[in-house]
């Protein structure tokens, strides 16, 4: 299919244009139903949108490491529309493709104002969000890297909690200071090797002095998006003024961002700086595995408690890119994968029993058991995946990682082995109070099971976790050309 990565991509902007050419064809006294229009439009959109990512995914070669479906456009002083997927980024698409729709799903009831601009805001965010996995051009890439920021700014700042202008406003600034440094290195690489290729950039050989500036800059922006201690307090603030949707886009896509920019950029292009700053990369991983998970540990809130997981959960993640080893950089990749799909379903369900509830409170809720049984056994499911359960891909994940990073630093694999400990402790501990004991609280007598609607948003969810625990070769199978060619250009990069 010619052109299919632009498809892909840019679908998501017809189902915007269907939705502003509804609208404005609809009389003032058509705007109830056009809400529900907007929503269906949406999820269409959507659902095509992921049609196409299995179709590109199904004609993907995967014995090739090389960038495959290129379109090539020169655009303006040597910048050109530049598009192309490898073996680590296809997937990437895949997963985006892959929550949106159920996210638009999830919407349905809980979101009741601005319904159409809401749809429009995260129609927008998918294409953005695809770019940034699809684009090969340096400043293509950096378009719809901080172009994300704009419909999350607005998703969380409108129709987010109480608090949610705040938490905008933090989210929109930490991530932003981080990127002006990036956009300096971009001009600086593309006035020094006179291309914005990335894939040519990835073979220039940047002076090793240089590296360790540019690095540098690129690690101020991903870290932020990771997000990486100490930079990561945006992200509690965001999750839990954010609207469930919101908070599943920006724990299952939004924080792969800063770990996809990892591979695509600080390692290729920087393999000396790479290996000079690899032990600090390390020890602020174990800070963020440990710390994060004693903090969530403490936490009143349980999407607050789920985002400090998420923060620890992606410490796993840096410690297996920076290893340098195929058997790090695959765990990392695939626990980028599994954690979008464990944490997106964990504020699932969090949203479940807030829109009856309208609490997030822990200590509010106790003995769902008896009321909410299907629940229970959902909340279950995802939780053991977050520990890392075998048999659910979170297990597949942090076991790869680990072993990659005890090739690399044995200190470091004992800091993420006892985060493996703590997370347990705390997830655990969230289950038992809020699904065991008796029911304290006599509002929760009048509490319902999920619905039909809320179990075929999870089915999914459930089949790809159980799914990618117990068969990982769907995603090796994919990623391995590609993570071979990049580990192996590294190590001899470095002389290794």
């Amino acid at each position: 299919m010619p052109m299919i990565l632009s498809i892909v991509t840019f679908l998501p902007l017809v189902g915007v244009a269907a939705i502003l050419l509804t609208r404005a064809m609809a009389s003032s006294s058509e705007a109830p139903g056009l809400d529900n229009r907007a929503r269906w439009i949406a999820l269409i959109t959507t659902l095509v949108t992921l049609a196409v990512s299995v179709v590109l995914v199904a004609q993907f070669d995967a014995s090739n490491p090389d960038y495959q479906f290129v379109e090539y456009v020169p655009w303006f002083a040597g910048v050109a529309y530049h598009m192309g997927v490898d073996g680590i980024s296809i997937l990437f698409v895949l997963l985006t493709a892959f929550l949106m729709p159920l996210c638009i799903a999830a919407s349905w009831k809980p979101i009741t104002n601005r319904v159409v601009e809401y749809m429009i805001a995260f129609l927008v965010l998918e294409t953005l969000v695809i770019g940034v996995f699809t684009a090969l051009d340096l400043f293509l890439f950096y378009i719809f890297f901080e172009g994300g920021l704009v419909p999350m700014f607005l998703i969380i700042g409108i129709w987010g909690g109480q608090n949610r202008v705040y938490a905008a406003y933090k989210f929109f600034l930490y991530t932003l200071l981080g990127s002006v440094l990036m956009l300096a290195a971009m001009l600086y690489m593309f006035a020094t090797a006179g291309t914005s290729s990335i894939p040519e950039l990835a073979q220039y050989a940047f002076d090793p002095n240089v590296q360790t500036f540019l690095w540098l800059a690129f690690f101020a922006s991903f870290a932020v998006k990771m997000p990486m201690w100490p930079v990561h307090t945006w992200l509690p603030d965001a999750h839990v003024q954010a609207p469930t949707a919101g908070s599943v886009i920006l724990a299952g896509i939004l924080l792969k961002l800063g770990g996809y920019g990892f591979l695509r950029f600080n390692l290729p292009m920087f393999p000396d700086a790479s290996a000079m700053f690899a032990p600090m990369v390390f020890a602020l991983s174990v800070i963020a595995v440990i710390y994060t998970s004693l903090v969530a540990f403490r936490q009143t809130d349980i999407k607050k408690l789920i985002a400090y997981s998420s923060v620890a959960h992606m410490g796993f993640v840096t410690m297996g890119i920076f290893a340098a080893n195929a058997t790090g950089v695959q765990g990392a990749v695939y626990q980028m994968l599994s954690h979008g799909i464990i944490s997106g379903a964990l504020f699932l369900c969090v949203g479940v029993v807030y829109d009856r509830m309208h609490t997030r409170e822990i200590s509010f809720y106790g003995g769902l058991t008896d009321r909410m049984p299907r629940y229970a056994a959902i909340f279950l499911l995802f939780t053991m995946a977050n520990v890392g359960l075998p048999g659910t891909s979170g297990f597949v994940g942090e076991i790869l990682t680990m072993t990659g990073v005890y090739q690399a630093s044995t200190w470091a694999a004992f800091g993420a082995a006892t985060g493996v400990i703590l997370s347990a402790v705390y997830a655990l501990t969230l289950y038992r109070k809020v699904m065991f004991g008796q029911i304290t609280n006599p509002k929760l007598n009048d509490i319902t099971d999920v619905t039909p609607l809320e179990i075929a948003i999870f089915v999914p969810l459930i089949v790809g976790t159980l799914w990618l625990g117990i068969y990982p070769a769907a995603v090796f199978d994919i990623t391995q050309a590609s993570v071979d060619q990049l580990v192996t250009t590294y190590q001899s990069a470095i002389g290794g």
